[in-house]
């Protein structure tokens, strides 16, 4: 009897050996990172995104934002057109907002009033404007990844994206690579 308890005793200190290793290994392979994926169109997600972001680097955390679907209208620069689109593709480019200053509210629009509303209590308040926060976060680093498959989907092309100096093309599962090795990963 004594002899299974020992046995027992000496596999449960193994197994709490492997654990602590496990454990140890997981923690260090998590980097000091926020990872976000954006899909939300909308101006009040949008900026939570970029505020959150830029908080996160100001506190020297990587930053990797990956905006898909309909948060790519907030990437669109409204003085870039792009060639050769087919007529759905310029169908979306006519519905959808061109540009982070023409997006809507996800509440209280009230018909484009909401906005400019928000608009001008962020000055009052001197709160970053969105295109403040856009260049802030090219400052401080912040990588802003596209989704090429939403792209495709939607009829974007790249030439009508934001010039940003780290902005990249490429498919869900680079955000997923990202969001695995973050310590923070976020959905918006």
């Amino acid at each position: 009897m004594e002899n299974s308890g020992t046995i027992t005793m000496d596999l449960l200190r193994d197994e709490l050996e492997q654990l602590r290793k496990k454990t140890t290994r997981l923690e260090k392979s998590r980097k000091d990172q926020l990872s976000i994926a954006i899909v939300s169109g909308d101006m009040d997600k949008i900026l939570a995104a970029m505020i959150i972001s830029l908080a996160a680097a100001a506190m020297d955390s990587k930053v990797k934002l990956f905006f898909s679907f309909w948060a790519l209208s907030a990437l669109r620069d409204p003085k870039k057109k792009a060639k050769g689109k087919d007529f759905i593709s310029k169908m979306f480019g006519i519905m959808l907002p061109k540009g982070r200053n023409r997006l809507k509210l996800s509440n209280m629009n009230m018909c484009g009033m909401g906005p400019m509303m928000i608009k001008r209590l962020m000055k009052k308040q001197n709160v970053l404007s969105l295109d403040e926060m856009f260049q802030q976060a090219a400052e401080l680093g912040i990588e802003i990844t596209v989704c090429e498959m939403s792209m495709n989907l939607m009829g974007f092309k790249r030439e009508e994206m934001i010039d940003y100096p780290h902005l990249h093309f490429a498919g869900a599962t680079t955000f997923v690579a990202d969001a695995g090795e973050s310590s923070m990963q976020w959905f918006i």
